[in-house]
């Protein structure tokens, strides 16, 4: 049988893909650049 992958944790998801890990690196003010222009109402999680 095949192990199950996916356990939320809420924490672990904003720790991992928020708001303030996006702003911090480069890479990341990027998504949010992109983000912003496509006009997405979510930025991040």
């Amino acid at each position: 049988m095949k192990a199950t992958l996916y356990r939320p944790k809420s924490r672990k998801r904003k720790k991992k893909h928020g708001f303030l890990k996006r702003s911090r690196t480069n890479a990341g003010q990027k998504v949010l650049r992109r983000r912003m222009r496509k006009g997405r109402k979510k930025l991040t999680i």
